[in-house]
C-alpha cells in the first residue's frame, strides 16, 4: 500500500497549487469581504455571485483544472479517488476554491449520481450542464420534522400517478439552494413503504421552478448565511414531474445514496484537512510574530505542545482518509464502510481542534473576518452533522467490528 503521489497526481497538484497562488490566494480576502457587501441579508432572492467567480472558472477550464473529481477521462480528467484526494486537500485551503474548479458539494455528489445511475436522457439534460458549470444543484434529503440522523425516517413522499410522480414534504439544510444558478434538486423521498426499510425510498430530479415548490428561507449557521450558496428549507406541495425524472427505479434511493456518499466523504474530509493545514500555518505565523510577557506566543502556555498535537492529528487524519480512498478504488465502497465512517468522525473533530488552537493564538482577530478561522470553525462543526452525525458513524464502525467476532 503506497500513498505517495504518482506522476499524474504530482502534475495536477503542482498545476493546482500554481493556479491557486496566482489566481485565488491574491483575491481571497477581497472576495470574502465583498461577498458580505453583495449579500448583506438572508434574502436569497437578492443574492449575487462575486463578479470575479465566472472569469476564474473560465481560467480553471483553460488550465485543465475542471471537474477533477470525476473518474472519467472523456468527461473529466479521469482521476481516481486516491489521485483526487490531495487535490481536494489543496482546494480546502480556500473555502470557495472548489466552486471555481467545479468541484464543490453538493454538485459533485449529484453529478456522480447522474453519471453512475442516470439514464442517457437525464445525463444529456442535467449532467452535461452541471459538468459545464452552466447550472448548480441541490440535494434534498434532511427533513425538519423527523430525526434525520436515521435516514429511514424520511417522511416526504414520492407517489406515481399515471405518467407523473407527485412529490410532497419538507426538506431543509439543502446546501446551495440560495445560489443564483441553482436549477434542480435531487429529491429523496418515501415511495415504497411496503418494502424493507432500505428499499422504501427513491430519488427523483426536480427542477426548482416546478409549481408547488416553495423556498421558505435560508438557514444561518453560526450567524452566517453562507451567501450566495446558502443552506435552505423548501416545501413541496403536490409537485408533479414526469416519471422520466426518476433515477434508476422506485425503491433504489438508498442504493444510490451509498454510492454517492462514499467518494463524497473523501472529498469533504480532504478539504477539511486542507483547512486544518491552512489553520496551522496561520497559527505558526502568528505565534512566531507576536510576543507577550517577553516571549513569542509559541513559547507560552503549552502552545508548542499543542502545535505538536495538531501536526500529529492532521497527519493521522490524512493517512486514514487516504486509506479510505485507496479502499474505495481497489475494493469498492461496500468494503470500505468502516474507513468511510471513521474519517467522517475523525477529520471534522481534528479540524475543530486545530482551528481552536489557531483562534486562541490569534485572540480576538481569530473570531472576526480578518482571518478565515471563524469560517473554518463553523464548517468543522457543521461537518460533524452533515452526511450523518458522529454517533451514526461510530455505530456503523461498531457494528462492522462486531460482525468480525459473531459466530
Amino acid at each position: 500500500m503506497d500513498f505517495s503521489h504518482n506522476a499524474k497526481t504530482q502534475d495536477y497538484l503542482a498545476r493546482l497549487k500554481a493556479f491557486m497562488a496566482e489566481h485565488i490566494e491574491p483575491v481571497e480576502e477581497q472576495v470574502y469581504a465583498e461577498m458580505h457587501e453583495l449579500n448583506p441579508t438572508g434574502d436569497w432572492t437578492q443574492w449575487k455571485m462575486h463578479p470575479i467567480m465566472e472569469p476564474l472558472k473560465q481560467k480553471a477550464k483553460e488550465a485543465g483544472l475542471w471537474n477533477l473529481f470525476l473518474p472519467d477521462s472523456e468527461l473529466a480528467e479521469g482521476l481516481t479517488t486516491l489521485e483526487y484526494a490531495p487535490l481536494a486537500e489543496q482546494m480546502g485551503r480556500c473555502l470557495f476554491a472548489s466552486e471555481i474548479l467545479n468541484c464543490s458539494a453538493p454538485d459533485t455528489g449529484n453529478m456522480e449520481v447522474l453519471y453512475h445511475f442516470g439514464n442517457e436522457e437525464q445525463k444529456k439534460t442535467w449532467l452535461t450542464p452541471l459538468l459545464n458549470g452552466e447550472i448548480r444543484s441541490v440535494f434534498g434529503m434532511t427533513e425538519p420534522d423527523v430525526a434525520s440522523s436515521d435516514a429511514t425516517n424520511m417522511a416526504a413522499t414520492i407517489e406515481a400517478d399515471g405518467d407523473e410522480l407527485v412529490i410532497n414534504g419538507k426538506k431543509w439544510w439543502s446546501t446551495g439552494l440560495g445560489h443564483p444558478n441553482a436549477k434542480i434538486t435531487i429529491f429523496m423521498g418515501l415511495s415504497n413503504p411496503e418494502n424493507d426499510k432500505h428499499s422504501q425510498h427513491s430519488m427523483v430530479i426536480v427542477p426548482l421552478d416546478t409549481p408547488g415548490i416553495e423556498i421558505k428561507r435560508m438557514l444561518s449557521a453560526y450567524g452566517d448565511y453562507d451567501a450566495p450558496s446558502g443552506h435552505g428549507e423548501m416545501h413541496f406541495t403536490n409537485v408533479r414531474v414526469p416519471k422520466e425524472n426518476l433515477i434508476m427505479g422506485m425503491g433504489k434511493g438508498f442504493a444510490i445514496a451509498q454510492g454517492r456518499l462514499g467518494p463524497g466523504r473523501i472529498h469533504h474530509c480532504m478539504r477539511a484537512i486542507g483547512g486544518a493545514e491552512k489553520s496551522l500555518e496561520l497559527a505558526m505565523k502568528r505565534s512566531l510574530s507576536r510576543t507577550a510577557f517577553g516571549k513569542p506566543l509559541f513559547k507560552l502556555g503549552g502552545n508548542s505542545e499543542r502545535v505538536a498535537e495538531a501536526r500529529m492529528a492532521i497527519d493521522q487524519a490524512r493517512l486514514l482518509t487516504l486509506y479510505a480512498a485507496w479502499k474505495i478504488d481497489n475494493v469498492g465502497v461496500k468494503h470500505a464502510m468502516t474507513e468511510i465512517s471513521a474519517i467522517k468522525v475523525v477529520v471534522p473533530k481534528m479540524l475543530e481542534q486545530v482551528v481552536d488552537l489557531a483562534i486562541q493564538l490569534h485572540g480576538g482577530a481569530g473570531m472576526c473576518e480578518d482571518f478565515p478561522l471563524a469560517r473554518y470553525a463553523a464548517a468543522a462543526r457543521a461537518l460533524r452533522l452533515a452526511d450523518g452525525p458522529d454517533e451514526v458513524h461510530k455505530g456503523m464502525v461498531s457494528r462492522l467490528e462486531l460482525k468480525k467476532y459473531k459466530q
